[in-house]
Order: structure tokens, then C-alpha cells, then sequence
């Protein structure tokens, strides 16, 4: 019998792992932690967000972008979902494509996946840290690294999968952290930690836009968070890493344009004589964030209604939708959701994701230079690699 080891029981790792012990294969399932599948765990805010029903290359990032390609097509959405239906775990997809379990918890999809590669024979090693890769390759058939990548360090993220690469001179993308927070170079934005809104994101790299993301803002005592932000982390993470200069535009209120926010301000304090400007401003944005705003502006909170002329509202208001803000950092690998960068896969045969470089090892998952958008896709790619893997080693 064809003896398979399997180095990381995360989502790869588990499906590879699966699709080898249908056919009777003998599975060993190695995992450094006491847990396995502790990133699907914590998923979608324990939610999960499992797949995308809308899958393309054009989701994903890579120094070699049709990589993806081929994965996709075999193992897309269609015959994803099919698979989920076989363990009895139903998909809820949403309008916008992202696809959740029916229970809308990650624990379900955790439990199913595992109650399954168990039931078909697949050995499961908890705390069992592979170090020596080489003797892995002498004592198995074949070898699947599916360790995932820097990202998550408190759930095991670390440069293992990229260091057994190395021992067989694969060549390595930097790697970077992406669906991640940024550190703002502000003296305000800790200030006002704890605010949130819905508001639009621009990303200027050497002070062009670069691009622009709607969603959740939060201010944070490091910087700023949200799903706004996560949206454009990736390009901000490798402009960082390329020593650009990386900005960020607010635009804390996306439905006014500058000639309707100015005019509003000027009715209200026309109208409200007894206010100030900070009560103007607390009936638009969060209170912390008027207060944050009027302090960057160094307007008093205490300017009253008669004192804010034409001028003052469109200083106001031009910052509101025009908030600039210098990115110092990412909040970095251990608060990153994924990472960019990993083994090349120039180096790795697309329809199978065996190594061109030593046969009978495979990487599938984060540990491989791809890296999705947020909203499924980084699970999509994990799937689809994993399954590939699985394909080659049955049919090899």
C-alpha cells in the first residue's frame, strides 16, 4: 500500500488528506499543534467563510498570476460544494458569492472534515513538529507540505513549509503580511480607538491612488483596522516592502460630495446657534472621530455656530472625505489573516502540485507564492491545491 505523509492538518492538508484515504491509501496526518484546523476555527470571526461561488485567477496574487488557473477549473466551486454535500455539510452562499457553512460555524466545518478523514482511515499525529523533511521523503511514498504560512503565529503560522522548500533549493518569494491591520504615523488615531464607521478607502502609493475599498473603519491604539482596510492590505504590505511611501485617503462619508457636506454644516450652525462645531460634526461621524478630526484640523471642539463661516465648512468638509493619513507599517504577521509570498511556483507543476524539483513532493495551501482577497478565496485556492495533490498521488 502507497504510504502518504502529510505535514499540516489545516485546510489542504485535510482535504488532501481525505481524498488519499478514499482510495485506500495509507495516510499519515502530522500536526505540530495539540488542535488541528485551528485557522478554520477562527474563520469569518468563528463564522467561516468557506469558498466563493464566483472563482477566477483574477482573485489572487502572485508573482506568477495564472498559477491558480488550473486548480480552479478542476476544483471549483461546483465541485466543492458537491464534496461538502457527500460529509453533510450544507453551503449558505450570500449574494455577494461568499459561502458559509448552513450553521454559520466554523466548529461545524472543523468537526465534519476531521469525523471524516478519521472514518476513513487517515492517521492523525497531533503535536508532532516535523524538523527533518528529508528522512520523510526516504520513508514515504510521498509527501505533501501543507503548513500554511508566517501568518497567525499564535495558531502555529511559521516558515517551516518554506524551509523544507529550501532543503530542495526551491526558491523563495519574499513573504509579506496580508488581510491585515496598518499602523498609522498619527499622533490622533489612538485617540480614537474604538470608532467605527462605514466609509471608503483609498491606498496611494508615492502619492498615487493605487486603489479604493468600501466597508467597516476602526480606529484602533495602533492605527486603523476594518474591512476596508484588510481590502487593500496586500498592495500596501508589498509597497511597504518595496520602501514606497504609503498613504491612505478617508472618506468618512462617501454619500456627500464637498459642495453638500460644506452646505449642510453651514444650515446646521445657522440654524443652531447654541451648538458648536463638535455637535454639528457628532450628528454625521462617531463622536470620537468629530473630536479626532477638529484636533488633526486644530479647530477647538468649542467653536460656536456664529463662528463657523463658508471657509471653515469647506475646510471641514474636504478633510471629512479627504483624510489623509501616513501607513507606517502592517500590524504584522501574527495579526495577519494570510500571507503574500511563499514558494515559487515557477518551481511547482500547476496540474499537480508536485515539486519540478524532487519528485513525489508536493505543497498545496498558503505555503505556495498565492495569496486571495478576502471573502473565500484563500480557502478556494487551500481546496483546490489540496485536492490536486491528492488527484496526482492516486493516479501516479
Amino acid at each position: 500500500m502507497e504510504k502518504v505523509a502529510i505535514i499540516g492538518a489545516g485546510a489542504s492538508g485535510l482535504l488532501c488528506a481525505i481524498f488519499c484515504a478514499q482510495k485506500s491509501l495509507h495516510v499519515d496526518l502530522f500536526e505540530q499543534n495539540s488542535k488541528p484546523a485551528k485557522k478554520i476555527l477562527v474563520s469569518g470571526n468563528g463564522r467561516c467563510n468557506i469558498t466563493n461561488r464566483d472563482l477566477s485567477p483574477n482573485d489572487f496574487f502572485s508573482d506568477n498570476p495564472s498559477f491558480t488557473e488550473f486548480a480552479l477549473k478542476e476544483f471549483g466551486f461546483k465541485e466543492f460544494e458537491k464534496f461538502c454535500e457527500s460529509i453533510g455539510l450544507i453551503l449558505d452562499v450570500k449574494d455577494d458569492g461568499r459561502a458559509y457553512p448552513l450553521s454559520n460555524e466554523a466548529k461545524s466545518v472543523a468537526s465534519l472534515l476531521l469525523n471524516h478523514a478519521k472514518n476513513l482511515g487517515v492517521n492523525l499525529h497531533v503535536d508532532n513538529k516535523i524538523t527533518d523533511i528529508k528522512k520523510l521523503t526516504n520513508d514515504y511514498d510521498a509527501v505533501v507540505v501543507a503548513t500554511g504560512s508566517e501568518a497567525a503565529s499564535h495558531l502555529g503560522g511559521n516558515r517551516d513549509g518554506l524551509e523544507f522548500a529550501q532543503a530542495f533549493e526551491h526558491n523563495i518569494i519574499p513573504t509579506y503580511p496580508s488581510l491585515v491591520q496598518f499602523h498609522l504615523d498619527s499622533k490622533i488615531a489612538h485617540k480614537m480607538s474604538g470608532a467605527k464607521l462605514n466609509g471608503e478607502v483609498s491606498l496611494l502609493i508615492n502619492n498615487k491612488k493605487d486603489s479604493t475599498c468600501s466597508g467597516d473603519i476602526l480606529f484602533t491604539n495602533y492605527g486603523v483596522s476594518g474591512f476596508a482596510i484588510l481590502d487593500i492590505s496586500q498592495r500596501a504590505s508589498v509597497a511597504l516592502m518595496e520602501y514606497a511611501k504609503v498613504n491612505i485617503a478617508i472618506n468618512l462619508l462617501p454619500n456627500f460630495n464637498a459642495q453638500k457636506l460644506s452646505t449642510h454644516i453651514s444650515k446646521v450652525a445657522s440654524t443652531q446657534p447654541n451648538f458648536t462645531i463638535v455637535d454639528i460634526l457628532a450628528g454625521l461621524v462617531p463622536l470620537k472621530i468629530a473630536q479626532g478630526l477638529l484636533e488633526d484640523l486644530q479647530i477647538s471642539n468649542s467653536t460656536c455656530s456664529a463662528d463657523i463661516g463658508t471657509k471653515l465648512s469647506k475646510k471641514i468638509a474636504n478633510t471629512m472625505l479627504n483624510w489623509r493619513f501616513e501607513v507606517s507599517d502592517t500590524h504584522g504577521f501574527r495579526h495577519a489573516e494570510v500571507c503574500g509570498g511563499g514558494v515559487d511556483t515557477t518551481e511547482i507543476d500547476p496540474k499537480t502540485m508536485e515539486s519540478l524539483k524532487h519528485k513525489n513532493l508536493y505543497f498545496c495551501g498558503e505555503v505556495l507564492d498565492v495569496v486571495g482577497r478576502r471573502g473565500g478565496y484563500n480557502f478556494a485556492f487551500a481546496w483546490a491545491s489540496g485536492y490536486l495533490v491528492a488527484k496526482n498521488i492516486i493516479n501516479s
